[in-house]
């Protein structure tokens, strides 16, 4: 999404919007070109039909005296139901197309939403989500318009010009020439309008994301913007992005506003230069014109200017919503999460002898699959839960690294605790583990298995993660623990919430455990919401724990009551945890120290503080604030 000042090639754009329709809805969009062929048809021969009335019926009739009308009578039965199945045929099509557009917005919002979900955490870091919602909401609606109204009026403009005009050289071709002539200036004139307005277009869809990004960020934060009184400079911030929109948008429906009158009035000087050439060659006798040949071209003539007229209309549309579609596209083009990892992470079963094998059923044992391609066996390795990285290197720009050589042994059950100060790189060493972002350098090994070769989810299944910043789904507080193991039973989910020590407070809320959870759980406290982001994380009883300053938003009272539950949720399992509490980690096996991404002290808490190094100046530093 940052590479939209690319310049947009439109017809690009519209091909891939009509391909990506054909590929959902082929045979409707097949019908509709059939129902606008017909429609077509019945437009040029009720255009046409004045030249016959004219010519055979009421000229013959009044020099002659005769009142016959049955073939007059029989040829008005034959118009009038060409067009009432041109009509048919015209609401047939347009039925079809709100069906064709909806359901493309459907499947486009679909592709999207799994895209994203394929898509790297670094994408979202480097992202504004308001900006990414904006795709969702505001892009995909511009193509609302193109789909149910525009292309069909595109297509059923262009072949009605193309029957209209193989009729009127048929009928007479000097008066087909001025038609031909006006047509290509309203054609010049709307490629001129065009271009200029799919511009501002393109700007205005920016423009528009950037407002939607900064009021879901005003939005999130507006608690701090009330605490420091910075309504009135918000309200700036907003004036001024809002101004950008006004203008792209101003500038925009101007010239594509001009367009449509402009043509209008073009189409009617065509009308009126073939009335007046029409008229002379018939009352001079020229050119086979007669004055039913007049007549229905004029009629045709009409019929050839107003889809120019028509599409010019459509053509404001046509270009916000190839703006919008680039914006879809641009997101749809996004490179994928990689994944190359073919190590899978399986129910088992340890046979007396000792000997793993993969189990269909649930159980509490899991192991390590590795297939090998060349003898296409397979072996298990039971999962432990030991973690190594060897001379780590990482950078979230490629050009800046951030952790340097970083190197360490968690042994399975051990507890290893990262402190350091901000932005020493202890949550980006836990992001490493679960690969949210690969290295630079270096090895990380699970279980004795570089984690590169272990499939993503598998690997990410194997780990239960506690944030500092929790987050709730919509939805009731089971739910909310479930999201750690689908398919968990209540009774897991309860025990998983006693193992938290959540279940007191959730049993006082109005419906205990069925209670709904709206807005990331704003009806609890940040505490309560802390100790359900916990029971989540038990409740998937993982062998591998990183606790991302879990504690950091409970009271001490609340943490002295959780800190049995973590303590029990800890027991045999390998865990990581940051914390800027010290006194959380004293009875970790070993305490990395780190600064500007690198470990610089490790060891248990008595040894660190018998160093009196870096640690010992933290904790009695901490201990004094205390």
């Amino acid at each position: 999404m940052n590479n939209y000042k690319r310049k947009v090639n439109t017809s690009e754009v519209l091909k891939r919007v009509i391909g990506y329709m054909i590929r959902y809805y082929k045979i409707p969009f097949v019908m509709v070109i059939v129902c606008i062929i017909i429609t077509a048809i019945a437009t040029v021969v009720g255009a046409s039909f004045p030249q016959k009335l004219v010519d055979d019926y009421i000229e013959p009739m009044l020099l002659s005296g005769s009142k016959d009308f049955s073939g007059l009578l029989s040829d008005i039965k034959r118009l009038v139901l060409i067009m009432a199945v041109g009509v048919i045929s015209a609401f047939t099509y347009n039925r079809i197309m709100v069906n064709v557009g909806q359901g493309t917005m459907r499947n486009l919002r679909d592709d999207l939403f799994h895209k994203m979900e394929a898509l790297p955490i670094k994408y979202f870091d480097t992202n504004a989500h308001g900006d990414i919602m904006s795709v969702y909401t505001n892009d995909v609606d511009t193509l609302r318009q193109l789909l149910s109204q525009s292309i069909p009026q595109i297509i059923n403009s262009t072949i009605t010009m193309t029957a209209t005009l193989i009729t009127m050289i048929i009928m007479c071709p000097a008066l087909t020439v001025i038609s031909v002539i006006t047509a290509v200036v309203m054609f010049s004139v709307t490629g001129t309008f065009t271009r200029l307005s799919a511009r501002y277009y393109i700007r205005q869809q920016r423009a528009l994301g950037k407002v939607d990004g900064f009021i879901e960020e005003m939005l999130d934060g507006q608690k701090v913007v009330k605490i420091f009184c910075h309504e009135e400079k918000a309200k700036e911030d907003f004036h001024r992005i809002n101004e950008r929109l006004r203008q792209s948008a101003d500038m925009a429906n101007r010239y594509a506003n001009l367009l449509m009158p402009v043509n209008a009035n073009i189409g009617w000087l065509s009308y009126t230069l073939v009335a007046i050439v029409g008229a002379l060659l018939a009352m001079n006798g020229l050119a086979g014109v007669t004055i039913g040949t007049v007549i229905a071209f004029l009629g045709l003539n009409k019929s050839f200017t107003n889809p120019i007229t028509q599409v010019s209309q459509q053509a404001n549309f046509v270009v916000n919503a190839v703006a919008g579609a680039q914006r879809v596209f641009d997101v749809m083009d996004q490179e994928p999460e990689k994944d190359e990892g073919y190590v899978e992470l399986v129910n088992a079963v340890i046979e007396p002898d000792g000997t793993i094998r993969e189990s269909s059923e649930r159980t509490n044992v899991w192991a390590w699959k590795h297939p090998h391609k060349d003898d296409n066996t397979v072996t298990y390795t039971k999962l432990e839960g030991s973690v190594v990285f060897e001379n780590v290197d990482f950078g979230y720009d490629e050009k800046k690294i951030v952790l340097h050589d970083i190197s360490l042994w968690a042994k399975p059950g051990q507890k290893i605790a990262f402190v350091g100060a901000t932005g020493a790189g202890k949550t980006t060493i836990t992001n490493l583990i679960n690969r949210f972002y690969d290295i630079a350098d270096g090895k990380i090994r699970y279980d004795g298995i570089n984690i590169n070769k272990i499939k993503k989810p598998d690997l990410r299944r194997s780990l239960g993660i506690v944030l500092q910043d929790t987050h709730l789904f919509t939805g009731t507080v089971m739910d909310n623990i479930r999201y750690g193991k689908l398919d968990a039973t209540d009774e897991e989910c309860v025990e998983a919430a006693k193992l938290a020590n959540a279940d007191g407070f959730i049993r006082r809320l109005p419906d205990g455990y069925n209670t709904m959870l709206t807005g990331d759980g704003t009806n609890l406290s940040q505490g309560q919401r802390q100790l359900i982001a916990i029971a989540r994380a038990a409740v998937a009883d993982p062998p591998v724990l990183i606790l991302d300053e879990a504690t950091s938003s409970i009271d001490t009272r609340t943490e002295k009551l959780v800190q049995d539950g973590m303590d029990a949720l800890m027991q045999g399992r390998t865990t990581f945890v940051i914390a800027h509490r010290l006194s959380t980690v004293r009875n970790s096996n070993c305490i990395m120290v780190m600064e500007q991404g690198r470990i610089i002290e490790r060891g248990t808490h008595d040894e660190l503080i018998e160093k009196k190094g870096k640690y010992y100046q933290l904790y009695t530093g901490n201990f004094a604030e205390n």
